[in-house]
């Protein structure tokens, strides 16, 4: 089970927003790049960063920090947060990105995931499916959507995805366990690789992401949990990989 610590950046700092809501923030850190480093040292084999000013805007803002973290860590990162064109991937991509995560776009345009998929490969190009009662919010989380979670799995699935990251933002940020009813059903039914996301409180929870990987889980976002202290990432990489 891969482990993905996150960065989540906003006005350049390392903070964690409750259920997406910016006004309930709370910042750890004035250099993205230090917790890189930290995380790293930790043993992380991947990072997690989302442009949170991206995702509010629809534009990507935060690049001189995800190009500090780049040049402070070696190991890949996915990225999300406002990425809603193939100038925006290629941007990324060119900036040493990994992974791009699409998530807005891949409701009001699938066609442009699987151009995307087309030109970088069904392993660089991962669809965020963010979800609040069942159904897909977009341009970060403040906008409903009439599409089920489900719904929009299979349609990326059909542009040539084999991977989501899935969150419950009711969950998110909360530390009250993930939703895993929910992410074990969508990998089920969509038969796509999942990324659980969303409520990771403690190391009974990391088990049940374990657990469920005959199911489709191969990894797990920890964010709040981390930085909180109540999970110590050295520890859970020793424990279930990273």
């Amino acid at each position: 089970m891969m482990i993905f610590p996150a960065i989540d950046i906003r006005n350049g700092k390392c903070v964690r927003l409750l259920q997406g809501r910016r006004d309930r923030e709370t910042v750890y850190g004035d250099d993205p790049a230090a917790v890189a480093r930290q995380w790293a040292a930790a043993g992380a084999g991947y990072l997690h960063i989302v442009d949170l000013d991206g995702a509010f805007s629809g534009n990507p803002l935060n690049e001189a920090s995800v190009i500090r973290i780049r040049e402070a860590v070696s190991i890949p990162i996915q990225l999300g947060g406002g990425i809603r064109t193939i100038g925006d991937m290629a941007r990324q991509f060119a900036m040493g990105v990994t992974r791009v995560i699409a998530g807005t776009v891949a409701v009001s345009d699938p066609d442009l995931i699987k151009r995307a998929i087309d030109r970088w490969g069904p392993e660089h190009v991962v669809v965020g499916i963010d979800a609040r009662d069942g159904y897909v919010a977009v341009r970060g989380w403040e906008q409903g959507s009439a599409l089920s979670a489900r719904d929009v799995g299979n349609q990326v699935r059909a542009a040539g995805v084999v991977r989501i990251v899935y969150t419950d933002i009711a969950r998110d940020g909360m530390m009250t366990g993930p939703n895993m009813e929910a992410t074990r059903r969508i990998a089920r039914e969509t038969g796509l690789r999942v990324i659980a996301s969303g409520g990771v409180s403690g190391m009974d929870d990391l088990v049940a992401v374990a657990e469920a990987e005959n199911d489709g889980i191969e990894g797990v976002i920890v964010g709040k949990a981390l930085y909180e202290g109540a999970i110590d990432l050295a520890e859970a990489v020793r424990r279930f990989g990273g």
